[in-house]
């Protein structure tokens, strides 16, 4: 199933013609996140805590009962495995993540420095405008490296181990992390239950992707001793892994102080 899932994607990706017409599950999704989020998330921090555990429950239940309810109506045999990838194809973003980091790369390349930080500033959240050439390449590594764990691998991996419910679950856990997984005043305490399940859900992924960097870069020895020795020093439990083993297998810097609202994020 997930292997179908990968071909139509690679093939047709998410149309914008459908996008305009109904939208996108992750945006479905995206909706009821904000909804909760602007209901639920208000009084002291304890109240915070325990309502954003009530959102990661309620958001978690509406993505899990319909694709478990459609993973058992899937007929036996290649007729469920094609429609049931059918079903898994729109929470696989490969080609989007393809389509993103080119729009960076082409005109990076072509020394058209604006264009290129109005492109990485649609894919990472630091500010691009103090980013020189060599910054908005190290942005944009770093948001391929992490972004093929959870948008690609996690999804699929997932999807392999429990079908259709194990992919649209991951999905709206990863939504919510996106959206309010956040140490900001407003999701510091709202948001620590779908940060944490995040960090879960994506420990085997995230280093599985490194793994696979590594043994596609065609420099593995290097790779993976980059990965092993620096993936622990980066904030994220996760995001170290795939980033490290990038970097490794480039031969580059990347992770280092960053920029987000005015404020410096000194990292290692």
């Amino acid at each position: 199933m997930m292997l179908v899932a990968l071909a139509i994607d690679a093939a047709i990706g998410w149309p914008d013609r459908l996008f305009r017409r109904i939208g996108h599950p992750v945006t479905w999704m995206g909706a009821l996140i904000a909804g909760l989020d602007r209901r639920w998330n208000r009084g002291p921090p304890a109240a915070r805590r325990l309502a954003g555990v009530g959102c990661v429950a309620a958001v978690g239940l509406a993505s899990l009962v319909p694709a478990a309810v459609l993973q058992a109506a899937l007929p036996a045999g290649w007729p469920g495995i094609l429609t049931g990838g059918a079903l898994a194809w729109p929470l696989v973003a490969a080609r989007s993540m393809g389509v993103h980091v080119r729009a960076v790369a082409t005109p990076l390349q072509q020394g058209r420095i604006d264009a290129a930080r109005h492109a990485v500033g649609r894919i990472v959240g630091r500010d691009p405008a103090r980013l020189d050439r060599a910054g908005i390449a190290r942005a944009t590594l770093e948001s391929l490296a992490e972004n093929t764990s959870d948008g690609i691998v996690a999804p699929v991996f997932w999807g392999a181990v429990a079908g259709l419910p194990g992919i649209a679950l991951y999905k709206a856990v990863n939504t919510m992390d996106s959206m309010i997984g956040h140490r900001t005043p407003r999701h510091e305490d709202f948001g620590k239950a779908a940060a944490r399940l995040d960090d879960l859900a994506n420990l085997i992924p995230a280093r599985l992707t490194g793994l696979l960097f590594a043994v596609v870069s065609g420099r593995p020895r290097r790779a993976l001793a980059c990965m092993w020795r620096d993936a622990r020093h980066h904030r994220s439990p996760n995001a170290g892994w795939p980033e490290a083993a990038m970097a490794g297998a480039l031969d580059v810097r990347l992770s280092g102080p960053r920029i987000y609202a005015g404020r410096v994020a000194e990292e290692p």
